[in-house]
């Protein structure tokens, strides 16, 4: 429990640390991976180079602090952490090198100003967190191990199948190298891929695009440009190569509604929405399957999907695509605004609207399904990356 001097010290030193709080991550992660170089392979270069991972963490620690008494409000913010870290199956000897660097960063910007009875006061919020988050990611690791095929930590898994499934995306068919079952896993849910690339461990989260019950699990990747590691499992990886899983986690998953389901994804977001189709559609759910792609050859899942809408009466499917081929004359051509969405969307039913794309396209969704007035509670979406402001 933090201490009632603790607390009054946070409540006025707050509004500086959240006017300097990106300032202080910059400071923080090349001073963590300068002190303790193992623990870079935890975090996605990638997301480091754009910032959008030092942004997330200032929001994470100005939004806790500012809750310290109302710490029920962060609770969606706190399962999508403890998810992530679960998957990159981050461990308690973590907490202690993430804050001696938080308060040495802290220091370093803030100079003679950060006392030690400030650093005290922010240490003791932080150890707060820490075992809040140790907690509950125990509760996850204990529950994934429990469940039939399940485990906790790494496992090793054989690449058994790839897959082209358009110009720039393709699909990757893992099985266990011990032959022994997979764990159930929930549709929307990721995995964490860990490799060996040149030397150095790298971990990225991928989504399970498959339906479960399963043998195998299966996840889709686009081939991003300059993308080190998704041009090495285009590249290299190959059918009979091994690499490491963590236990699927995740909390943007289908839900156990009766209510109209629409998926709704651009490019590569397509994948967490390709798990949940089948599923929703065999519980009886009418399901509306939007989808933006560039155009015909960069659309994934098209075959698949057309092939469901052939079997199943109760799913609706609307494809789009923004710079259209010569001979994608039947598919509509633009975006979707939310002009297209309001002729789309089964309003007058208050449908369950789960999304994932490119930033903008999220944005735009985003958006647009506020003005159409579909309420809150039934919005669901969820970053590849990094948390990131949508409004």
């Amino acid at each position: 429990m933090l201490s009632s001097q603790s607390r009054e010290i946070i409540a006025a030193t707050l509004p500086a640390v959240k006017e300097h709080a990106r300032d202080i991550t910059e400071v923080f992660y090349p001073l963590m991976f300068s002190r303790y170089p193992q623990v870079k392979a935890y975090f996605n270069q990638a997301h480091q180079e754009k910032g959008t991972q030092r942004q997330a963490l200032a929001n994470a620690v100005v939004a806790y602090a500012s809750n310290l008494d109302r710490l029920e409000l962060l609770g969606d913010a706190v399962s999508l952490i403890v998810h992530k870290h679960a998957s990159l199956n981050i461990l308690p000897e973590h907490y202690p090198i993430v804050g001696e660097c938080l308060l040495a960063a802290i220091k370093e910007v803030f100079g003679d100003v950060a006392t030690d009875e400030v650093l005290n006061a922010w240490g003791e919020a932080y150890q707060q967190l820490a075992d809040i988050l140790i907690g509950a990611e125990e509760s996850v690791y204990q529950a994934n191990e429990q469940k039939p095929g399940g485990w906790r930590g790494e496992r090793e898994f054989r690449l058994v199948r790839k897959e082209r499934e358009s110009e720039v995306i393709t699909s990757f068919y893992f099985e266990p190298s011990d032959g022994q079952p997979v764990a159930e896993f929930l549709p929307g849910q990721y995995t964490s891929l860990v490799l060996e690339i040149d030397g150095e461990t790298t971990r990225r989260n991928y989504s399970l695009s498959d339906s479960p019950n399963t043998p195998y699990y299966r996840i889709s990747v686009k081939r991003e440009a300059g993308g080190r590691v998704s041009n090495y499992l285009h590249d290299t990886l190959n059918p009979g190569d091994r690499v490491r899983l963590t236990p699927p986690c995740g909390d943007f998953v289908l839900n156990d509604s009766d209510r109209p389901l629409v998926l709704l994804s651009g490019g590569v977001g397509v994948t967490p929405t390709i798990s949940m189709l089948r599923p929703a559609l065999e519980k009886g759910r009418e399901v509306h399957f939007i989808h933006g792609a560039l155009n015909s050859a960069c659309h994934a899942f098209k075959g698949l999907v057309d092939k469901l809408k052939a079997e199943y009466d109760n799913l609706h499917v609307s494809y789009c695509y923004s710079e259209p081929l010569p001979h994608d004359q039947e598919v509509a051509a633009g975006f979707f605004d939310q002009q297209r969405l309001a002729s789309l969307l089964p309003l007058e039913k208050s449908p369950d609207v789960y999304f994932l794309g490119p930033k903008p396209f999220m944005q735009s969704c985003y958006q647009s399904l506020n003005a159409l007035n579909v309420p809150k509670e039934q919005i669901r979406y969820e970053f590849f990356g990094p948390l990131e402001e949508l409004a």
